[in-house]
């Protein structure tokens, strides 16, 4: 039985006894300590961060997130660093899950509003649940079976006689017949990977209800292998329309199968690990609010590489990539996101601003806005940030916004006195939930209401 350990961003992984219920500090075991220092080892060999170290009894998490699960049997859930009061577990699982279904285009199969709202289960509970859910319906629809082309050795004849392999029977055993036939069965790549993951599914969970579905499941694809090359049943998994059935619930299996993860956990341990940098989610997430309001004319860039910061020899050098580039037009705004808490009343900090930041988004409006323009730095909008900041002048004629994106209720903040010249027209689409502050729209946004 393993061991549940939630936590959150940046959380401190300790040894040493500490008091429960903190997720910024818990307790783990001597042998899952052992192992993060092993797998922190491996990602900063391929440049990444995923620990660090701090002295011989503890560990400093980044700023992933997701499911970890150690070969000793501790599963870590890792949830974002946003709510920080009232029942702040469930409604960080929510944000979660919300944020990887967007961005692994999922599509969640609830039985009711209920059912949604009474689910507080881990992620990796929450992944295995819909994957058995979306598995469950595809069997009451009928799994497809195909023909399968068999070659052996019988005492009589059926389908078509193999006359080569027949000619070359020894001295003796000419009263067996080489005959190949054709068998109609379910052994196809598709239903392979399914009864694999279904296999991992069953092992792993720890919920009544996800293990009873899932043993139900192995009784129904008894007759079902396993598949033993996942990376060729995949490549194989058929997508004609007879198939169409099967596609609801193949971003599902390859979630199970850790085939479909933004970071790849090497080793020979496969346990059930998701893990997602919160900073890419929310960007994704951002851009794909913004891109669902986009109107007719109207462009949204992620990820430009249209400029650099400077030439040398000839050609670029050091490319300028901001995150979001929006444009309609001759007009342009340059959006950046960043997954950080500000506080609105800490000026003498600079409400947790980094020069760094702004002298990123100096060159990106000196080199994409050529000096003029607005620009924007969108964080999540928290209980101390919850309102847009005055704006930063770079020049008369090139501003600096810092706008909050709510999570909860997806609308990206702005006061009334933000604009673009000759881009926005009006901003009056949807009630925001601040009286003096409205979505963001850049006029470039078709109306909606609000619901």
């Amino acid at each position: 039985m393993s061991a549940l350990v939630t936590i959150r961003e940046y959380a401190r992984l300790t040894t040493a006894a500490v008091a429960p219920g903190n997720l910024d500090c818990v307790q783990i075991t001597e042998s899952a300590f052992e192992w993060l220092c092993e797998l922190s080892a491996s990602f900063n060999r391929n440049g990444a961060t995923l620990l660090q170290l701090e002295g011989r009894r503890s560990l400093r998490w980044d700023s992933y997130v997701g499911v970890l699960e150690t070969p000793c049997g501790t599963r870590l859930e890792i949830l974002p660093k946003h709510h920080e009061q009232d029942d702040c577990v469930l409604k960080s699982r929510r944000l979660l899950r919300k944020l990887i279904q967007h961005a692994l285009q999922l599509k969640p199969r609830e039985a009711s509003v209920t059912s949604l709202e009474l689910f507080d289960a881990p992620l990796s509970e929450w992944v295995m649940g819909q994957f058995l859910t979306e598995l469950d319906l595809l069997v009451k629809r009928g799994v497809r079976f195909d023909y399968q082309r068999i070659e052996e050795e019988q005492r009589f004849l059926r389908g078509q006689l193999n006359v080569v392999a027949q000619m070359r029977q020894p001295p003796g055993r000419q009263h067996h017949f080489q005959i190949r036939h054709d068998v109609f069965l379910p052994d196809r790549p598709e239903n392979r990977l399914l009864k694999l993951a279904l296999e991992h599914v069953a092992k792993a969970t720890q919920q009544a209800t996800n293990w009873r579905l899932a043993n139900e499941l192995r009784s129904l694809l008894a007759g079902i292998p396993a598949s033993r090359q996942i990376e060729e049943d995949l490549r194989a998994w058929s997508r004609d329309r007879l198939m169409a059935h099967y596609q609801p619930i193949k971003p599902w299996c390859e979630l199970i199968l850790n085939q479909q993860m933004p970071i790849a956990v090497s080793g020979e341990w496969r346990g059930m690990s998701l893990l997602f940098p919160m900073e890419r989610l929310f960007e994704g997430y951002v851009e794909g609010w913004l891109r669902g309001r986009l109107e007719p004319g109207a462009e949204l860039k992620a990820q430009a590489s249209l400029q650099s910061l400077c030439k040398h020899a000839g050609s670029d050098m050091f490319q300028l990539q901001p995150d979001l580039l929006l444009e309609k037009g001759t007009q342009a705004w340059v959006l950046d996101t960043k997954w950080k808490k500000l506080d609105v009343g800490d000026r003498a900090n600079k409400y947790g601003l980094s020069q760094s930041d702004f002298y990123q988004l100096f060159a990106y409006g000196k080199k994409y806005l050529a000096g003029r323009g607005e620009l924007a730095l969108i964080y999540p909008r928290t209980r101390r940030f919850d309102r847009p900041l005055p704006p930063f002048d770079f020049s008369h004629e090139l501003r600096l916004w810092v706008l909050p994106f709510d999570l909860d209720a997806d609308v990206l903040l702005v006061t009334e006195d933000v604009a673009v010249r000759g881009c926005i027209n009006n901003c009056a689409l949807v009630v925001a939930p601040l009286k003096a502050m409205q979505p963001f729209d850049l006029g470039m946004f078709r109306e909606r209401d609000a619901s």
